[in-house]
């Protein structure tokens, strides 16, 4: 599945991972939440990343993430490829310059 992964203190990319629960945990280091930012778009970060002490990663659609993320598409129920990917990396990118430190 098409995704984009954000890491702390890198740029958005574009990859493919499985569509696997323990792909998508193996990508951000551990049980996954969801964050639904659109109706077709979600993201997926590590449940437990503020607690684990994950670093600082990213503000995105006014919610601060910490660890790796990923950006994916769904279908109801379902992760997919992620749409519109050339216009959510924009947003990653500009959303990012905005965080104080």
């Amino acid at each position: 599945m098409k995704a984009i992964r954000k890491k702390p203190g890198c740029e958005p990319e574009i990859i493919e991972v499985e569509n696997t629960l323990k792909a998508l945990q193996q990508e951000v280091g551990g049980y996954i939440e969801t964050v639904t930012i659109a109706s077709d778009v979600v993201v997926i970060c590590n449940e437990e990343g503020v607690r684990l002490g994950m670093p600082y990663n990213c503000r995105f659609v006014d919610v601060d993430f910490v660890g790796p993320i990923l950006v994916v598409g769904r279908n109801k129920d379902e992760f997919c490829d992620v749409p519109e990917a050339d216009f959510l990396m924009h947003h990653l990118r500009d959303e990012d310059n905005t965080h104080d430190d």
